[in-house]
Formats: C-alpha cells, structure tokens, sequence
C-alpha cells in the first residue's frame, strides 16, 4: 500500500494507521500507546535526529514531523501541518 516503515520504528500498544497509503516513518522513530496515523503522513529524521511521539496521539493526513521533535500525550497534529518544533499536550 505504498507504506513504508523503517526496521526498528517502535511504536506501543494501540498503533494504527487509519489509512496507510503514502506513510514513511524513520527506523528511529519511537511511539508511544494508541498512536494514530493517517495517510500521506511523514515522520522523519534530520541530522540523525527523529522524533519521539507521546501516548494518546493523532497525526492528521499529509502532516510532516521532522528532526528532534518530542509531542506531547493527548497532542493532535492537523492535516498538512509542518512540524518542526516540540507540540505540547
């Protein structure tokens, strides 16, 4: 489906992809529990750096999550967002 995780993603209990067409996630990229994902959805290293997701989290379509970035428990990223600095809950 056009969905490409990298090997060593870790991701808890509860994770899903709502629809998984045009995801990539980075192999370094750590999740916490009940992580939902939509599709066209990037989360990205940057300088060998990627980000740490929160338990409770939604990314909406097509958002970009890149580099050294933390988001927080409970966060929601909306659709089309460009995320490059830390989302609190």
């Amino acid at each position: 489906c056009g969905c490409i995780i990298g090997r060593g993603a870790e991701f808890g209990p509860g994770f899903v992809l709502i629809h998984s067409n045009g995801v990539v996630i980075n192999g370094t990229v750590r999740g916490g529990s009940d992580v939902k994902i939509a599709h066209q959805v990037t989360i990205g290293a940057e300088r060998r750096q990627s980000p740490v997701l929160g338990n409770d989290v939604f990314i909406g379509a097509g958002a970009k999550i890149v580099g050294s970035v933390s988001v927080g428990d409970g966060a929601r990223v909306g659709a089309n967002a460009v995320v490059v600095h830390d989302v609190l809950p």
